[in-house]
């Protein structure tokens, strides 16, 4: 980890709201794996934004937006994040996003796996699979080709290919992120 997590105690004014509101967002929707050591100190993306809480700020106004969305079904959402995961290989988006597919939505261990392999798991249902294909296309580089973008269309409607589009793109960012601050997955004591 390059970036040193920030305890509480450590942080300046800015910081310490941004962290509050973080910790209020983070503790309500994310308990399936760990976002904080024992002293309160944020790990994965959320420490590397208190670093810069003017880049944070934004991000997590992005990320509040991203989850407010209630066009794509929560399983949907989380094949999709442990697509682009895989796709750059941050692993504790890969680990964090796994955690809540099989604890919230009793996604099997192969599904898991095969996704994490970045393969296309068989038992995909078809919104599944068609977040998947979108997911494919855009990490692919290039536009959306028409044939994927109407699909989309067909199975989430405008608003629901929207989201998943922003979707996408938003957690490439927070890929690049783990993987440019060697955010992996907590060890022991973390």
């Amino acid at each position: 980890m390059r970036l040193p997590p920030l305890s509480p105690n450590e942080l300046d004014a800015r910081q310490k709201a941004l962290y509050d509101e973080m910790k209020a967002g983070v503790g309500a929707k994310y308990q399936d794996f760990v976002t904080m050591r024992a002293d309160g100190a944020f790990l994965g993306p959320w420490n590397a934004w208190l670093h810069q809480p003017e880049v944070g700020e934004a991000f997590w106004t992005v990320t509040k937006a991203m989850t407010a969305f209630k066009h794509l079904d929560d399983a949907v959402r989380q094949v999709a994040i442990i697509a682009v995961g895989t796709h750059f290989g941050a692993a504790y988006e890969v680990y964090a996003h796994s955690a809540v597919a099989k604890n919230r939505h009793s996604m099997s261990d192969a599904r898991l796996s095969a996704l994490a392999a970045g393969e296309r798991p068989s038992d995909l249902s078809v919104s599944e699979a068609a977040a998947l294909d979108v997911v494919k296309a855009l990490l692919g580089g290039g536009m959306l080709p028409d044939l994927v973008y109407n699909h989309a269309l067909q199975v989430f409607g405008e608003a629901g290919t929207r989201e998943l589009i922003w979707l996408v793109g938003h957690y490439c960012s927070v890929s690049m992120t783990l993987n440019g601050f060697a955010i992996g997955v907590p060890r022991q004591g973390d």
